[in-house]
């Protein structure tokens, strides 16, 4: 009897700490440091990025009262702060933008599924995944002599040397590694009872990868495409191997499209650089307008990718 009142009294006590926890009278109190650590750190992270904003916005202030936004961005690169622009610069990006996107993000993604979805379980896709997780983590200056030893040395002919198609081609490499691992990891993420759903009415693989796997898998690849391309346009060091010019070069009005594909170039990040090193004010002007155009080029980048990720993830 005495046992069975202390049995009932156990459980009198398990119950009222239940019925605490239910009503939130139980605190835990190492959920709430670390939820505060992580609000810390999310404020942390937003005060030095309001700050480099700001401050570059600031410092930038003089380019855009004295010479306008129009004539910044169409002027060609200069030795006098006064004339300088990022023309140029900013047709080298977007074309090695394009490179990237139409070489590395569909070459990455369809060797993703091929790995994630058709390549057996076996000691050669285990040493390709490794492989391709070392090369994710080769430093970019080393793609920058594979690009110069490659594309402009032995692939002349057809790349013309020192010019934004090598450079492009470089930064495709670079981040063909990242962009596998990313599709690779989206890819996992879908339940496998969407492809036994899809195997049970009679679809075939492909069948069930392109309706129903990769449409499920598509906010983690846009996710993995905006890093991709982030890592992308803000490179330097591999384009400084491959030819990219870090000074100033005249452009002829009158050139064509191949003829500016096949002449010296250079990048946002490659005047930065090379403005960053200047002395005088007006360098110092430059070198924050150019920072300010490469974040609205970057956040225009991402802006794209999430309306992308989010009009898939709506569907799911």
């Amino acid at each position: 009897m005495a046992g069975s009142m202390g049995t009932l009294g156990g459980q009198d006590v398990v119950q009222a700490e239940v019925q605490k926890a239910l009503e939130g009278q139980s605190v835990d109190w190492r959920s709430r440091i670390w939820e505060g650590f992580l609000v810390l750190s999310l404020i942390v992270s937003f005060f030095f990025l309001t700050w480099l904003i700001v401050s570059q916005l600031v410092a930038s202030m003089p380019v855009w009262q004295e010479r306008g936004v129009v004539d910044f961005l169409s002027s060609p690169t200069s030795s006098r702060a006064e004339s300088a622009g990022i023309s140029q610069a900013l047709f080298g990006s977007l074309i090695m933008m394009a490179i990237v996107s139409l070489l590395a993000l569909p070459i990455g993604v369809a060797a993703a599924i091929y790995l994630e979805e058709y390549a057996p379980d076996n000691a050669v896709s285990r040493t390709l995944n490794t492989v391709i997780r070392n090369l994710a983590g080769v430093p970019a200056v080393v793609y920058g002599i594979l690009g110069l030893a490659f594309f402009v040395i032995a692939a002349e002919p057809i790349t013309g040397g020192r010019t934004v198609i090598s450079g492009g081609l470089t930064l495709a490499v670079l981040v063909l590694p990242i962009a596998i691992i990313v599709t690779a990891e989206a890819l996992r993420s879908v339940p496998a009872s969407i492809r036994e759903a899809g195997f049970g009415v009679g679809a075939t693989r492909w069948e069930v990868i392109r309706s129903h796997v990769l449409p499920y898998a598509a906010p983690g690849i846009f996710t993995g495409i905006i890093l991709t391309m982030a890592r992308a346009f803000g490179e330097t060091a591999p384009l400084l191997l491959v030819g990219a010019v870090a000074g100033s070069f005249a452009t002829s009005d009158t050139a064509s499209f191949i003829e500016r594909l096949l002449g010296p170039y250079t990048s946002l990040p490659t005047i930065i650089y090379n403005w960053a090193r200047q002395p005088g004010d007006g360098f110092r002007a430059l070198t924050a307008a150019a920072i300010v155009v490469l974040l609205v080029v970057v956040l225009l980048i991402n802006a794209v990718a999430i309306i992308l990720r989010n009009r898939y993830a709506r569907k799911w």
